[in-house]
């Protein structure tokens, strides 16, 4: 398990289930844990999502990614005493929901 640290300094859990989950559904983002944290630490826009409250998107953008220029998106689902990476992967588009957060 890593603990990545947030825009928010929070502590992120990405256990290694979820890393094993990733792998295998988004074969994409093997050896992309830099962007992860990097997407984490300075993202250019978060976004809580529209069907789970305590879930949050945080998207970068990326000129270069194993699939061409994309944004990564790391989900995040946020509880009082605790917060996880639910997911990752590459995208074209940005998911509407409130915007918790955008870089100026």
């Amino acid at each position: 398990m890593k603990n990545i640290k947030d825009l928010y300094d929070r502590n992120i859990r990405f256990t290694g289930e979820r890393d094993g989950h990733i792998e295998i559904d988004h074969p994409e983002m093997r050896g992309q844990y830099d962007k992860i944290q990097e997407t984490l630490n300075n993202p250019f826009i978060i976004i809580k999502s529209r069907t789970d409250k305590n879930v949050e998107m945080f998207y970068k953008h990326y000129e270069k990614t194993p699939v061409t220029e994309k944004y990564l998106c790391v989900v995040v689902k946020t509880l009082s005493n605790d917060s996880f990476i639910l997911t990752v992967y590459f995208t074209d588009t940005i998911k509407k929901g409130e915007i918790l957060w955008k870089k100026k």
